[in-house]
């Protein structure tokens, strides 16, 4: 039977979205699975929405995840997790880095950052929170959080047989690889 899994990341530009999609596929193509992979930028490079979609199994014929059928939701920010929780299927899992990056209408004061986003996500879903942010800079380079978070999707979807050091070694640049396994071996233990 071909199972497939579908995880969606979802933050702001700038927050290394697409660095941490690529590490997760290699990852699972380097496990055996087939994988496909999508990615929208929505004026990315102005903090603009970010989302990746990633399917892998036996045998993936399409990299689009539609609604209610997210196996995982990766939130690198609260706000993005909201917009993107009809994605999640019923029994699914969304794990939200504890991060708010205000838009571009909250900065200038035409909007209020929502609030309780949090206890809204876990009335509607199996939430795990991430202090991503405080544990990259307690690292000493927060941006590490994209590398926290996918530790911490790593370690939930548990596939074997990975060489996660190596594939960081193949994605980022040497004289930041230590720092980001570190990052990544830090994310791998947060969730209960």
């Amino acid at each position: 039977m071909n199972k497939v899994k579908n995880v969606l990341l979802v933050g702001v530009g700038g927050q290394g979205i697409i660095l941490a999609s690529k590490i997760l596929s290699a990852g699972l193509i380097s496990a055996g699975y087939d994988v496909k992979m999508s990615e929208v930028h929505g004026m990315a490079q102005r903090g603009g929405s970010v989302t990746t979609q990633i399917r892998y199994g036996s045998k993936v014929y399409s990299p689009i995840i539609g609604k209610g059928q997210a196996d995982v939701i990766v939130a690198f920010e609260q706000m993005e997790a909201a917009r993107w929780i009809d994605y999640l299927r019923p029994e699914g899992k969304i794990i939200v880095n504890d991060y708010k990056i205000p838009s571009a209408p909250i900065l200038i004061g035409e909007r209020e950052y929502p609030k309780n986003i949090l206890d809204d996500l876990k009335s509607k879903a199996n939430v795990s929170l991430v202090k991503g942010f405080k544990l990259a800079k307690e690292l000493g380079n927060v941006r590490t959080q994209n590398i926290i978070m996918i530790g911490a999707l790593i370690e939930f979807i548990d596939i074997d047989g990975v060489e996660w050091n190596e594939i960081l070694k193949e994605n980022i640049k040497e004289k930041h690889v230590d720092l980001n396994i570190e990052a990544l071996t830090m994310g791998k233990g947060l969730l209960d």
